[in-house]
């Protein structure tokens, strides 16, 4: 059995690593799978929008008994009133079927109330029918993606502010279209209806991807911090490190949340049917698991591949390469700590006091030496004492 706390524990301190950041070319090869299938679904296939964006006609017979026939009933009901309406059967909770068709005219929409009503046994009262126009949802989702560029702009601004450097915010925005873009397209593959309580959910997943990411990256710029003071590891190192100590983090926060996202989604679609909570949830869970995994395996990586070549960190690597050289070569997290005096450390460019920011430049301090073995008042001469006259 998996002791989790141990694996966290080791991968917070480096004794076990996975190497995210070296395997980048795998990652993006995967990534670039679930990309491609996107694609073929919104091009072949497309979204399956809702009547709030299609415009149509809609019927809901409540007051019935639901049986395993309901859906042909429905549509037979339809269809022999208005033979080209292809209408969408479905239920509302355990006891109302909706029925979704084109737009039909007052006189059809009178008869396929009257044949709704007939078809399940109740009456014409019971069977309530409604009319949307797609201008209500092209407003939608204009109002979104105006909502959608104000918060990448935003985004991208605090974080280059926040990280001091417009590279992550580059990379964590990367991370943003991914997700939106593979869950658009898992819900195009999918045929599941996309209506405006949808739209709701492909804008909230993007603040949980961005959670995910900023913690990562957080990380990522304190151990760089301490690498750059003391050489002892490169950049893509602290970055890979960032990420297995954050992992363990990241998935379990990312279980929390999709436990009961995935408790509404049982209840919905056993019990409750299609509607705004469903909707809502399914972009949800969706979006979420992508974030995780965009988080831990596209964002660091690419964030690394784009700051590796600037000649800080190219230099950086080689300080870290000679050192590692001398001290066998395995990277923990204690090689991200700032060096303290009375360390045993070799006095070169890569872990000399002066390279760790304390201002020293002298010689290795022994093991077991008192830390004011070598300067201070401690160590000072003692004056002779004054003669008395």
């Amino acid at each position: 059995m998996i002791n989790f706390a141990a694996l966290g524990n080791d991968l917070y301190t480096g004794k076990r690593s996975i190497d995210f950041v070296g395997r980048y070319k795998r990652w993006y090869v995967l990534s670039g799978i679930f990309v491609l299938l996107a694609t073929l679904g919104l091009v072949f296939q497309g979204l399956n929008l809702s009547l709030e964006f299609s415009g149509g006609s809609e019927f809901r017979v409540s007051k019935v008994t639901i049986g395993d026939t309901y859906e042909q009933k429905a549509k037979d009901a339809v269809t022999s009133v208005a033979p080209a309406a292809a209408p969408e059967v479905t239920t509302i909770g355990s006891g109302t079927v909706r029925v979704q068709t084109e737009k039909l005219s007052d006189a059809k929409i009178r008869d396929v109330q009257s044949s709704l009503a007939r078809a399940f046994d109740t009456t014409a009262g019971d069977v309530s029918a409604s009319f949307v126009g797609p201008s209500w949802g092209a407003s939608v989702s204009q109002k979104a993606l105006q909502a959608l560029a104000v918060f990448l702009a935003l985004v991208a601004a605090v974080m280059a502010i926040y990280f001091r450097t417009w590279k992550m915010a580059v990379a964590g925005l990367a991370a943003l279209v991914h997700d939106l873009f593979i869950t658009v397209g898992i819900y195009a593959l999918a045929g599941f209806e996309v209506s405006p309580a949808t739209m709701i959910g492909f804008l909230t997943i993007l603040g949980y991807s961005l959670y995910d990411t900023v913690v990562v990256f957080d990380k990522v710029r304190e151990n760089t911090g301490e690498a750059r003071g003391n050489g002892r590891m490169s950049y893509a190192q602290a970055a890979n490190l960032a990420v297995n100590q954050t992992l363990v983090r990241s998935i379990n926060t990312t279980v929390v949340a999709l436990l009961p996202i995935a408790s509404i989604l049982v209840i919905g679609f056993l019990f409750l049917g299609p509607g705004t909570l469903l909707d809502l949830a399914l972009a949800l869970f969706v979006g979420i698991a992508v974030g995780a995994y965009s988080s831990i395996f596209i964002a660091t990586p690419l964030l690394v591949h784009m700051r590796g070549k600037e000649p800080e960190m190219v230099e950086l690597a080689k300080k870290a390469q000679r050192y590692q050289a001398r001290h066998g070569g395995q990277v923990l997290a204690s090689d991200v700590a700032p060096i303290e005096h009375g360390r045993d450390d070799e006095p070169s460019e890569t872990g000399s006091l002066e390279s760790a920011g304390v201002g020293a430049t002298a010689p290795s301090i022994a093991r077991g030496t008192h830390k004011y073995a070598t300067s201070g008042p401690r160590n000072q001469p003692r004056r002779p004492p004054k003669s008395r006259r």
